[in-house]
Parts: C-alpha cells; sequence; structure tokens
C-alpha cells in the first residue's frame, strides 16, 4: 500500500547520486545527469532532517496543506517517509512533539505502509496498521493523501473492489484529478484484473480525458502502457492504443518547462515506452527535455542500480545504428509496493 514515489532513494549526497553522461546533441560531455533530485522546496527540509531537525520538513507540509497542493503534499509525503525509514531520528523527535499534527500522521501512516510491505506477511501486517491510515485520513478531511495511502492499502491487504470503490469516491470527491489517487486505482485494477490490462486503460483514458490541460493525469494512460509492455500477463493490447497512449504523453511533455525535475519521471517514464515501441527518435527528443535528471522509476524495475541502468539507456539511444537500442527488454521484476 504504498505509491510509485515511495520507491524514490532518499537524498542523501554520496557519488551515486550523480554520474557522467554520454554525450547527447546539445549537450555538454561534461554534463553530469543527477537521480531524483528534489526540488526547491523538498531539498532544504531533506538537508535538515539528515542534521536531525524536523520543523522545516513540518513547515513544507503544512504549506501544501494550506495551499491545496495536493501533488506536492502527495510527493513530499513519500520522500519524506522514505528518508525517515533510512534516517528515523529526525522524524522520531517529530512523533513525539507533535503526536497528533495531521502533517506528521501523513508521513507516518505512509512510513508504516512501507514498511508493513516489505515484510514476508504483508496483507496480515497492512491489515495491522489500519488504524495508522485511519488516523492521517481524520487529520484535515481536505487532504487526499491519506486515502492515495488507503487505496496502496487495500491493494497490499486483498481488499475487495467495494470497499476500493468507497476508498476512490472519498478520494476524488477530495480531489477530483489527484495523480497519485489515480495511480493508486490503477494498480489496484492491475492487481484485482490479474493483468487484464484493457481495464486499466480504459479507465486511464478515461481519466485523462475528464483530466484539465497540463494535470499530470493526462499521463495516466502511459502508465496504463508501461504495465502492458513489462507484465507480460493479460491479453494482447492492440499496439495502437499503447501508441495513443505515448502520443498523449509527449503532447503533455510538450507543454511543460524543459530540464525541469518536477516533470523528470514522467519523461523517464516516456522514453522508457518510446523505446519500447521503436519511437527511437521521439525518445531521443525526450532525453533532451528531460536534461540531466534521471528519476528511479521506471529503471528501478529491471536493476538495482537505476542511474547506471538509465545512462546505459541513454549510451545506447545515442549509439550508432547497428547496435541494439531500446532499454529493457522482458517483463518487468516483481516491485509492486
Amino acid at each position: 500500500m504504498v505509491g510509485t514515489m515511495a520507491l524514490l532513494l532518499p537524498f542523501i549526497r554520496g557519488p551515486r547520486m550523480t554520474r557522467t553522461a554520454p554525450r547527447v546533441a546539445g549537450a555538454r560531455a561534461d554534463d553530469e545527469v543527477l537521480l531524483d533530485v528534489p526540488d526547491a522546496g523538498l531539498g532544504p527540509a531533506l538537508v535538515a532532517a539528515a542534521d536531525g531537525e524536523y520543523a522545516p520538513a513540518a513547515e513544507l507540509l503544512a504549506a501544501t496543506r494550506a495551499a491545496g497542493q495536493w501533488e506536492h503534499r502527495d510527493r513530499y509525503t513519500a520522500r519524506l517517509a522514505a528518508f525517515a525509514h533510512a534516517r528515523p531520528d529526525w522524524f522520531e523527535a517529530w512523533r513525539t512533539a507533535a503526536p497528533h499534527h495531521p502533517d506528521r500522521l501523513v508521513v507516518d501512516a505512509q512510513l508504516t505502509v512501507d514498511r508493513a510491505w516489505r515484510s514476508p506477511a504483508r496483507a496480515e501486517v497492512l491489515r495491522e496498521v489500519s488504524p495508522l491510515v485511519t488516523a492521517a485520513a481524520h487529520g484535515d478531511d481536505r487532504d487526499p493523501v491519506p486515502w492515495r495511502i488507503a487505496l496502496d492499502h487495500a491493494r497490499g491487504s486483498g481488499a475487495g473492489p467495494r470497499y476500493v470503490a468507497e476508498l476512490w469516491e472519498a478520494a476524488v470527491r477530495r480531489a477530483p484529478h489527484h495523480y497519485g489517487c489515480h495511480v493508486a486505482a490503477l494498480r489496484y485494477l492491475a492487481s484485482f484484473w490479474h493483468g487484464s490490462h484493457r481495464e486499466c486503460l480504459n479507465f486511464a483514458d478515461r481519466a485523462a480525458q475528464d483530466a484539465p490541460p497540463g494535470s499530470p493525469v493526462q499521463a495516466l494512460p502511459l502508465r496504463a502502457a508501461f504495465t502492458c509492455l513489462t507484465d507480460g500477463a493479460g491479453p494482447q493490447v492492440p499496439r495502437a492504443r499503447l501508441e495513443a497512449a505515448a502520443d498523449r504523453a509527449m503532447e503533455l511533455s510538450a507543454s511543460l518547462p524543459p530540464a525541469d525535475p518536477w516533470w523528470a519521471e514522467l519523461r523517464n517514464l516516456l522514453t522508457f515506452v518510446l523505446l519500447r515501441l521503436g519511437r527511437v527518435t521521439d525518445a531521443r527528443d525526450q532525453v533532451r527535455l528531460t536534461g540531466p535528471y534521471a528519476t528511479s522509476f521506471p529503471w528501478d524495475r529491471f536493476s538495482d542500480d537505476p542511474l547506471g541502468h538509465c545512462l546505459r539507456v541513454r549510451e545506447e539511444l545515442y549509439a550508432p545504428p547497428e547496435r541494439p537500442t531500446g532499454g529493457q527488454h522482458g517483463r518487468a521484476r516483481s516491485r509492486d509496493h
């Protein structure tokens, strides 16, 4: 019961965070590729947390809640929970100082669910931590992020579709176009239908059609296409539907600022899907738009070294034509948390 962003590596300064990129058109040879770069808001909060201070993280989440910036809140929650898993001291101090604060509660729910997901007895442990998810949902009635966590929790604990439908209704009532909740629902559908990808694509297409211009939900069909291309289960999906998902995501990418770390995950995922569809020129365009920003997803589905895998794909992408191009073939490793 965790969202994709919980898979992102914590912001820890070290040699693994940057590597020299292969030469690409329009780039300097000494450009560096950076992994999971936090934005200007999250970066200082993570640096402070590394020093044992929780106040900047608390202030950051409070600001997102006050402004209704739910996409930022969702991403920050996942990254802070991942950091708390690796470096718990700052979060334990926050828990002691603010046991009932809604911002602390939502990070605690994410952190606890993340830990439970790693257990061999996942479903049982997830059911045991349900009260923490409920407490987070009661923290601020406007906030959709606890409901995204609840949707992931329901998937991991084996909840039935009726219960999930109730969670989904509560989530979209708070934020009709919240990307994290849509991804959580999509992943539940993929799990519930055991790889019957038509249902996932239908859901994603409807959501994208209803989403306003510039919304990340416009890229939801791309997430469904990624599942189709890597799962290896279920009926064959017509290629035209996968192409249409990629085209829609390309339109969204073209409307966004280039070399923006906030949109780097979208463009990394789009690069992968385009390569799997054999659209090498389009994939090169996305690499140029992405700039020096790599993200763990989707590359961590195929390697324990997502940055190294991303760099290898980039190098293949700009290799002479006789060399194979296309990233990772075959089914992705199981990392459904």
